[in-house]
């Protein structure tokens, strides 16, 4: 039995409703729970890049939201120091990618997650690796 006191959940939808960027783009925050985080979008005429596909730093954007969203969900501030990501297939104009962040190890300093981007089908559209700095000072929700 551990002495640590176990992290609390917080309102990941209270931190998404303030994310500006991520609605601006479209990008819905679907749910969370401690160390995991899933985002959603359609993709729309305004996502497509010059080759008439959907742009891959919309695709970065959904998965990094997940992770964003994830690596606070324990109520400490997190932020990334590190994310890849491997495209596997181009998206189309109205397919809806959803993305889930799982959280895979964490210590006290840092937190490592996979993040996967699927369209509708199940098809991988992209995975994404990611750590987080763990700051230590508490999520204002």
């Amino acid at each position: 039995m551990s002495n640590k006191s176990e992290p609390a959940a917080i309102d990941v939808a209270a931190l998404a409703r303030r994310d500006e960027f991520c609605t601006s783009l479209g990008i819905q925050f679907v749910e969370a729970s401690l160390g995991r985080a899933v985002t959603r979008v359609t993709i729309e005429q305004r996502h497509l890049n010059f080759n008439g596909v959907g742009h891959g730093g919309l695709t970065f954007t959904l998965a990094d939201a997940a992770f964003g969203f994830a690596c606070n969900s324990q109520g400490v501030v997190s932020g990334s120091i590190d994310a890849h990501i491997l495209y596997s297939v181009a998206v189309r104009l109205g397919d809806v990618l959803t993305a889930t962040a799982v959280e895979i190890s964490r210590s006290s300093k840092a937190s490592n997650y996979r993040i996967d981007v699927v369209r509708a089908d199940g098809k991988l559209v992209a995975a994404m690796t990611g750590t987080a700095l763990i700051s230590g000072k508490p999520v204002v929700v």
